[in-house]
């Protein structure tokens, strides 16, 4: 009897974890299932009250004016070449300048380490001013380098605490061993340590590429011309003061997700390791 009790108790809140989840999913989901659908209606339909939960005229006009009349596929290069520096750059130097501060005594590295960190809590907003004076003295201003300068600003800091975090997990012995045979300190950090936090460059990197490309703040101050629009930027004109053309809308913004969730779905594998290994303090 008092087996078949707590079997029926274990079942109950498997049910309602079960159900619990389901909620939860339902709620991830139906955003995105609702931006679909009104991607495919017409505008007509799209601002018809009471709304109509699906298209009755199915379309891809919306696609077809993002991506052809917009010049969609130009502000995906723009995009996609910012993202993509901003995220191997900052790494690539984040890491070096991560195997510095664990691995060589510096003189006020706690110091140097803290000013680090304080430049991740000011806000972009009090920073974007200054950024967009500097550029545009250096000539930089309304150019793929001056985005790319501004957001190496941002990810920087944020990917030397995080690598330094992994580069201190590793054993000194393997530097020293590597150095008794040889090895310069270079060859040490390209053939030794680089393999072992490859998990933790992998989550740097998407960190700065999601930051960089779905970023609208600095876009919009830095940039004026047409040419150097980039994704999120156009999908910001879509809502115009008196207006909001939803089908294009929910369209570009579906496009513009895409290359994060391949991104992502690429990488998912080294990010999900340098997680979990980020997540163990020894």
């Amino acid at each position: 009897m008092e087996a078949s009790l707590i079997y029926s108790r274990s079942r109950l809140v498997a049910a309602l974890v079960y159900l619990g989840l389901g909620l939860v999913g339902v709620f991830v989901l139906f955003p995105f299932l609702w931006m679909v659908l009104t991607s495919l209606k017409p505008e007509i339909e799209a601002l018809r009250v009471p709304v109509t939960w699906l298209p009755e005229t199915p379309t891809v006009e919306a696609y077809v004016v993002m991506w052809l009349r917009k010049h969609y596929a130009i502000y995906f290069l723009n995009s996609t070449v910012v993202s993509l520096s901003t995220a191997v750059i900052s790494t690539f130097v984040g890491a070096l300048a991560a195997y510095g501060f664990s691995r060589f005594p510096l003189a006020a590295k706690g110091t140097l380490m803290g000013f680090v960190l304080t430049t991740q809590m000011l806000p972009g907003v009090l920073l974007v001013g200054p950024y967009f004076q500097i550029l545009s003295r250096l000539g930089l201003y309304d150019t793929r380098t001056g985005l790319i300068i501004a957001f190496l600003t941002i990810c920087l800091p944020f990917a030397i605490w995080m690598l330094k975090g992994f580069i201190d997990g590793i054993p000194t012995e393997l530097d020293e061993a590597a150095i008794v045979d040889g090895a310069g300190r270079f060859t040490v950090f390209f053939r030794v340590v680089f393999p072992l936090i490859r998990p933790g460059m992998v989550a740097t990197m998407l960190f700065a590429f999601l930051l960089a490309w779905g970023d609208l703040l600095w876009v919009q101050t830095l940039t004026s011309s047409e040419a150097m629009v980039t994704v999120t930027l156009a999908i910001a004109r879509t809502v115009q003061e008196f207006f909001v053309k939803w089908p294009e809308l929910m369209a570009g913004a579906l496009m513009g997700g895409i290359p994060g969730v391949v991104f992502y779905l690429l990488l998912q594998r080294w990010l999900v390791q340098g997680l979990t290994a980020g997540a163990i303090k020894q």
